[in-house]
């Protein structure tokens, strides 16, 4: 019987690296679930307005694709195992900053945004590109199934704890602590990266060059238009919900109870998604999942309670496993076949980010534009309806992504090398 290559991979080391980064993976997502959604609650309660939490969202994804620029440059000159700790760094200074600003918090969201997102950019480069290099074909799937699981328990775990010593805390005691604790995770996970083995890039930044591969590659192009339909669903998607659960409990704890039923129902699903889904079954799951997704939406659009977000949290609890274990590893997949995928790996994750913050930074100005023409309350179901479907245009393009079966891949391989020769 032929033995798992995560548990015998013939190379202790690249098995560390593998443990290690998840868990780098489960520090982040639990420190960031312990803090992040009420950061947004407690920007809201200093100023009371969308346009607030919208700016601060805004500038997280105006900083981060930059950073991500920056930081694949830096990836190609440096350890990228420093880049990742960078990004832990900045993020650990985020809130080292909240809880130093404390109720002045809301007339520094454009700032404070600014330097989550660069905490974000180092970050997220850094372990893509780790990703990339410590999984392959074979254990990919298992090693995003597995993450997402550490990201939905820490899902369930965090945003819960902290609504809850929020609640018991007067004032802002309980925020306090809930920073505090977070800035605690970050810095664990800066020590456990010096465990990492170095991993050195070689040769210079062609950034340009693989952000025009698109032209050349079908496959490239297709992906990087899936990721701008998935960050126009992201971007007002990531503040909205939370504000509307508080808004209508006037309770933290309530949006941990939020947060609670949506994590765990992922918890489930990112195991089973993980054992079930195979490369072969990655289109009509994601289909699955997206239309899931969005049909979840007409259950708040139209009318609101706490009971109603609960159902939709127990939805989006299944479609997300659903969507993203299948989503992310054909994107790995579409990038390892890809025109010098091995040398120009950073370069093709800087990229793939920089599509996904143009959908998010979209979604979030046209956001502003229209609470601005019209009430806040009469736009937004509209605005959740229209950029709910993102999802559902990201099936329209993998669906055309083909690199398994042979025909398909003998077509692909003809086009790839008739590319090659016109360059």
């Amino acid at each position: 019987m032929q033995k798992s290559r995560f548990f015998y991979p013939g190379n202790t080391n690249m098995n560390k690296d593998f443990i290690f980064l998840l868990v780098i993976g489960g520090l982040y997502s639990l420190g960031l679930f312990l803090s992040n959604t009420f950061v947004n609650i407690y920007l809201w309660k200093q100023s009371g307005d969308y346009v607030t939490i919208a700016v601060y969202n805004l500038a997280i994804y105006i900083f981060q694709p930059i950073t991500f620029i920056i930081a694949g440059r830096l990836a190609k000159k440096v350890d990228r195992v420093i880049v990742l700790r960078l990004g832990v760094i900045f993020l650990s200074l985020f809130f080292l900053n909240v809880l130093l600003i404390g109720d002045k918090a809301s007339y520094f969201n454009f700032l404070l945004g600014g330097l989550l997102g660069i905490g974000y950019g180092f970050y997220w480069l850094a372990f893509n590109v780790l990703t990339f290099e410590i999984t392959e074909p074979d254990t990919r799937d298992f090693f995003n199934g597995f993450l997402g699981v550490l990201q939905s328990f820490s899902g369930m775990v965090g945003p819960l704890l902290a609504g809850f010593i929020i609640a018991r805390m007067e004032a802002n005691i309980g925020y306090t602590i809930i920073f505090t604790m977070s800035f605690i995770m970050f810095i664990c996970a800066v020590v456990i990266s010096f465990f990492l083995k170095p991993r050195k890039a070689e040769g210079d930044f062609y950034f340009r060059r693989v952000l025009s591969e698109r032209y050349h590659n079908k496959n490239w192009k297709r992906i990087q238009n899936a990721h701008i339909f998935q960050g126009l669903r992201e971007g007002i998607f990531a503040f909205i919900i939370a504000i509307w659960v508080f808004l209508i409990t006037q309770s933290e704890f309530a949006l941990g109870m939020f947060n609670l039923v949506f994590s765990g129902l992922s918890l489930v699903f990112y195991f089973i998604g993980t054992k079930f889904i195979k490369p072969s079954m990655r289109k009509k799951s994601i289909l699955l999942g997206s239309l899931i997704l969005y049909f979840a939406i007409a259950l708040i659009i139209f009318d609101i309670s706490y009971a109603q977000l609960l159902i939709y949290a127990v939805f989006i609890g299944i479609a997300y496993p659903i969507i993203m274990i299948p989503y992310v590893s054909l994107t790995y997949d579409v990038i390892g076949k890809a025109w010098k995928a091995k040398e120009y790996r950073v370069e093709y994750i800087v990229v793939r980010e920089l599509f996904v913050n143009i959908g998010r930074v979209t979604s979030i100005s046209v956001f502003l534009l229209a609470i601005t023409l019209l009430k806040a309350e009469i736009i937004i179901p509209y605005l959740l309806a229209l950029f709910g479907a993102g999802h559902i245009f990201i099936y329209l393009f993998v669906k055309k992504i083909y690199l398994e079966s042979n025909m398909e891949k003998q077509v692909f391989i003809k086009d790839q090398f008739t590319n090659e020769k016109n360059r």
